[in-house]
């Protein structure tokens, strides 16, 4: 039996999937990652990525802050991929009970998934920190150097977890509640580095745990099912059988 026959295997007999995913999902959606050998942390830039988008550099330096983010952090054009569109089948199916994302980019919604975590938010929200109007993606990418609110001239600022920020904690209890509930979790795209959101696959405690990365991870030996192929490629090979 080939490694796609056994992920068929499993997700034909779980009733309450989970997917926990990263960067590695968008990026066949031409978004790039952030560690990956082409990913923003090894280009060039006045300052490290991980520093531009910190809360402290967001308010010392807004402007260099929105100038790195328009460019690098937005992609209103991205489509979904085979595995977005996948994971939206399995959740429509009942399969699938919930997504749970580190991705900012919306495309999980997107494709049609109805329950998402938000691990570290989204850049389709906006809020004014003055007065809280909210603001969508284009108002931030067509507006000219710092986004300002049109109607009390407050900074606007993206709804996403900047370095030094903590996570939403209805967001992570929401997950956290998913994964213990999951018969089956398959975590894709993700190096399992960046914690505390990695750290919430410890409350699997499921019979089937799958994991679709191009590389290697510390939790590979935990898992039933190892796939190195690429995420869209994989699942886009799956079956949906309610």
């Amino acid at each position: 039996m080939d490694q796609i026959q056994q992920l068929q295997r499993m997700i034909d007999e779980s009733s309450r999937i989970v997917f926990f995913g990263g960067a590695g999902v968008s990026t066949e959606s031409s978004i790039p990652d952030f560690r990956s050998t082409d990913g923003l942390y090894h280009q060039t830039y006045q300052y490290p990525p991980e520093v531009i988008v910190s809360h402290t550099f967001f308010v010392q330096k807004t402007e260099e802050f929105y100038d790195f983010y328009k460019k690098k952090m937005i992609f209103p054009d991205a489509k979904p991929n085979p595995a977005h569109l996948k994971l939206a089948e399995l959740e429509k199916a009942g399969k699938l009970t919930a997504v749970v994302t580190q991705n900012i980019d919306g495309l999980h919604q997107k494709a049609g998934s109805q329950k998402v975590f938000e691990l570290h938010g989204s850049v389709h929200r906006n809020y004014c920190q003055k007065c809280h109007k909210f603001f969508d993606v284009n108002y931030v990418a067509g507006a000219e150097g710092v986004p300002r609110c049109d109607e009390c001239g407050g900074l606007v600022k993206p709804d996403v977890v900047l370095y030094e920020e903590g996570l939403d904690a209805s967001v992570m209890r929401g997950a956290v509640d998913a994964i213990s509930e999951a018969d089956m979790l398959i975590i894709g795209g993700t190096s399992l580095v960046v914690y505390p959101a990695a750290g919430m696959i410890d409350y699997f405690h499921g019979k089937h745990l799958v994991l679709i990365n191009k590389d290697a991870t510390s939790r590979d030996r935990q898992a039933e099912l190892c796939i190195t192929d690429p995420i869209g490629k994989v699942l886009g090979q799956i079956r949906v059988n309610p």
